[in-house]
């Protein structure tokens, strides 16, 4: 069975070190999580992914999955809308 690679680190926001907020990079691709839940994958190859429930939870939450996807929520919104990003449940 072949061995997944991971590497976990504290997201870093715009002052620093973020509680609670993570980073998590493994062979198949990026993961942001905002305390236990997963909120964004961006895989190797393939569409980004954003979960269904949890990608715009809370003010906190809105504000680090911006800066980790680099871009502003009517950004993600359209980017939702038209199919770049795929809504799907990454916390099952």
């Amino acid at each position: 069975m072949k061995t997944l690679k991971v590497k976990v680190e504290q997201f870093s926001g715009s002052n620093g070190p973020v509680k609670n907020q993570m980073i998590i990079r493994t062979d198949k691709g990026t993961f942001f999580q905002s305390y236990n839940s997963v909120i964004v994958f961006e895989p190797r190859s393939g569409k980004t992914q954003l979960d269904k429930n949890f990608w715009d939870y809370s003010k906190t939450t809105g504000k680090y999955r911006n800066q980790f996807l680099g871009e502003d929520k009517k950004e993600t919104e359209a980017k939702i809308k038209n199919g770049t990003y795929l809504l799907t449940d990454l916390n099952k």
